[in-house]
């Protein structure tokens, strides 16, 4: 009798672990098409500057991952990480600007 129970706990264990998988390759496409996405729509905003708004993105995929929920938390975090990125070179943009009228 132990071995029956052995044994279907072995099969459930690699349906769960296969249900697992798929869901967790499902999240990772779904993760990758919002930074796509983010990543399009802020390219624009940050033109040249392609670097950044990927560490923007790399960082908001690792704090992500460190909860319990990355897909619900991810396409969050990856905007407000693209909006200050845009934020933060516009402001250096325009202390850039402000130095050169202070040197004409």
């Amino acid at each position: 009798m132990n071995t029956n129970n052995e044994q279907n706990n072995v099969v459930e264990t690699g349906t769960i672990k296969g249900a697992c998988l798929a869901a967790a390759k499902s999240i990772a496409h779904k993760i990758e098409a919002v930074k796509r996405e983010v990543f399009a729509d802020f390219q624009a905003v940050l033109g040249a500057n392609e670097p950044l708004l990927r560490l923007a993105l790399i960082e908001a995929d690792a704090q992500a991952r460190q909860t319990e929920y990355p897909h619900l938390f991810f396409p969050v975090l990856a905007e407000e990480k693209a909006h200050n990125a845009a934020r933060w070179q516009f402001h250096q943009q325009f202390l850039l600007r402000s130095n050169d009228a202070l040197a004409a």
